[in-house]
């Protein structure tokens, strides 16, 4: 995954705000990364209407 690609958001692995539950199936742009506790990394994902988060890199699909 890298900076500028479009992702899909295919699965949450935790129980997350209705907020995030609403990006499901939804795309977005990767915007950067950040380390969550030494051994993962989370992706940056800005969708549309500006908000952003971040998601684990199994729970994204790239786009082609």
């Amino acid at each position: 995954m890298e900076i500028g690609q479009q992702v899909k958001v295919c699965r949450l692995r935790d129980r997350v705000s209705p907020l995030i539950v609403k990006r499901l199936g939804k795309i977005g742009t990767v915007k950067g990364f950040k380390m969550l506790d030494g051994s993962n990394v989370g992706v940056v994902v800005q969708f549309e209407d500006q908000f952003a988060t971040w998601f684990f890199e199994d729970e994204l699909k790239v786009m082609q």
